[in-house]
C-alpha cells in the first residue's frame, strides 16, 4: 500500500521550514513511497551523520524512492550520487521549486535526472515559499533571509546557500499578520545571515527596519523573537527597539564564534573581541534582562591554549548563556582546512570544557530567577518558556499555547520549576 513520503531533517532552523515546505510541495504533486534526506553541511560530522542516515533509512524502507536534498547534497552533490542507496539528488534552489517536486511522480524512475543541483551563486531571488505556522502550535517560525555575502575560512554555508536574498517587508508583514490572527503568540524571524536583510532590497533598510514596521503593523503580536544575529552588524533601530518595545523577547543569540583577536582574524571574521564585549554591554544596558546565546567553534586551526582561554573568558566577559558549542572540522575547499590543524584529542577536550562552563552559566541564570514572576509562553500542557528562553516545567495542566503568568519555585536539571 503506498504511502506520503518520509522526511528527515538534518542542520539548523532553517532547513526545518525549509522541510515543512517540502512536505507541502510533495503533498500537491502527489508524491508517494519516497523518503526525503534534507542535509545539513556545517560540519564534517554533519555529513557523517547524514550519509549514516541514508543508509539507516535505506534498510528501514526497501523498496521507496530515496530523495537527497540540503546544504550538503548542494556543496558536494557527487558523494551521495555515487550512494547506492541514493535515487535523486537535489540541490537547496531545486527542493524549493513545485515543478522539481512534479517531475517526481508518479512515474519518474528513468524519466528524472539524478542529480538536480544548479549553480546557486546565480540565484538572486528569494524563494516563495511561506509555510504559515511552522514550529509548536505557540510560536511560529517566518524566514525572512536566505544565503550569506561573508567568506568566513571555516565555513562551508555559503556554497550550500548562495548569497544573501531578503524577503520584502510586506510579504513579511502579511505572513505575521496572518500567524496572529490564527493564534500564535509569538513569531521568531529567522535566517542564514539575519543582519544582512534588506541589503538586496530597494533603499536598503536594516534588520531594526523590519522589526520596527512588524511591531508598529502588528499590534497584537504579543511576542517577537530574533534568531541568530551578527553583532557587528546590528543597526541603530535594533538597539532603539531592544531600549524601547517590551513585544521584542530580550534574549539574542550572538554569532562570536571565537573570543581571541588573532583567530577571529584567521576565522575572517567581522568583529575583534572588545566589539562583542561592548555590543553585550550596550545591550545590557537598554534591557537589563537581557540574555546572550552564543555559537564558539574550539580547535580551530592554530588555536593555543593560550587562545582557547580567550574563548572561556569571552562566556563570563559578555555573561553567555545558552552555547552552542562546535568543535572544529575542516571542511574541504574552505582555507581554514589549509591551515595548521589541532590534534583532535585538544579539540575534543576543549569543547567539553567549553560545555561545562555553559551549563554553569545555565545554572547561574537559572538561580537567579528564583522566586520571581515570569510571563511564560507553554508549549505543552506542563512546559513553556520565559522571554529570556529559559523552559519552565509545571505540575499541572496550563492552557497550551497561551502566556501565562507564573512564579519561579525551583531549579531542576537545567530547566525552572513552576
Amino acid at each position: 500500500m503506498s504511502g506520503a513520503p518520509l522526511f528527515s531533517n538534518h542542520g539548523c532552523r532553517l532547513n526545518a521550514y525549509e522541510t515543512e515546505a517540502m512536505k507541502e510541495l510533495a503533498r500537491q504533486a502527489g508524491l508517494r513511497d519516497a523518503v526525503v534526506v534534507n542535509t545539513c553541511a556545517v560540519t564534517a560530522e554533519a555529513v557523517r551523520k547524514a550519509r549514516q542516515d541514508i543508509r539507516k533509512l535505506r534498510r528501514e524502507n526497501p523498496g521507496k524512492r530515496l530523495i537527497v536534498t540540503g546544504c550538503a547534497a548542494q556543496t558536494e552533490p557527487q558523494t551521495f550520487a555515487a550512494m547506492d542507496e541514493v535515487d535523486v539528488v537535489l540541490g537547496n534552489t531545486e527542493k524549493m521549486q513545485p515543478t522539481t517536486w512534479q517531475g517526481l511522480t508518479p512515474d519518474w524512475v528513468g524519466q528524472t535526472e539524478p542529480v538536480q543541483v544548479d549553480d546557486i551563486m546565480s540565484v538572486t531571488e528569494t524563494a516563495g515559499h511561506l509555510i504559515d505556522g511552522f514550529g509548536t502550535r505557540s510560536r511560529a517560525y517566518v524566514q525572512v533571509q536566505n544565503g550569506c555575502d561573508h567568506r568566513c575560512t571555516f565555513c562551508i554555508i555559503p556554497y550550500g546557500r548562495g548569497n544573501s536574498r531578503s524577503v520584502p517587508a510586506g510579504v513579511v508583514v502579511d505572513q505575521i499578520k496572518r500567524l496572529v490572527d490564527r493564534g500564535y503568540n509569538e513569531v521568531v524571524l529567522t535566517g542564514v545571515d539575519l543582519t544582512s536583510w534588506g541589503a538586496d532590497l530597494p533603499a536598503a533598510p536594516k534588520l531594526g527596519d523590519l522589526v520596527m514596521r512588524i511591531l508598529r503593523l502588528v499590534p497584537d503580536l504579543p511576542r517577537l523573537r530574533i534568531s541568530s544575529i551578527d553583532s557587528i552588524e546590528v543597526d541603530e533601530n535594533l538597539m532603539q527597539a531592544i531600549a524601547t518595545e517590551p513585544r521584542l523577547m530580550p534574549h539574542l543569540h550572538l554569532s562570536l564564534q571565537h573570543g581571541d583577536d588573532l583567530i577571529l582574524k584567521r576565522m575572517k571574521r567581522r568583529h575583534l573581541r572588545d566589539d562583542a564585549i561592548r555590543f553585550c554591554e550596550d545591550a545590557r544596558r537598554l534591557r537589563p534582562d537581557m540574555t546572550f546565546g552564543a555559537d564558539i567553534i574550539a580547535g580551530f586551526p592554530t588555536e593555543t591554549e593560550a587562545m582557547f582561554a580567550n574563548s572561556e573568558d569571552l562566556v563570563t566577559a559578555c555573561d553567555l548563556t545558552w552555547l552552542h558549542v562546535f568543535p572544529y572540522s575542516p571542511r574541504p575547499g574552505t582555507p581554514a582546512a589549509r591551515m595548521p590543524q589541532v590534534k583532535g584529542p585538544e579539540i575534543k577536550e576543549r569543547a567539553a570544557r567549553l560545555r561545562g562552563l555553559g551549563a554553569a552559566q545555565v545554572a547561574v541564570h537559572l538561580n537567579g530567577q528564583l522566586g520571581k514572576d515570569h510571563d511564560v509562553l507553554m508549549e505543552s500542557p506542563r512546559m513553556g518558556r520565559t522571554t529570556q528562553f529559559a523552559e519552565v516545567r509545571f505540575a499541572s495542566d496550563q492552557p497550551e499555547s497561551r502566556i501565562v503568568r507564573a512564579k519561579i519555585a525551583g531549579v531542576a536539571d537545567a530547566h525552572l520549576v513552576a
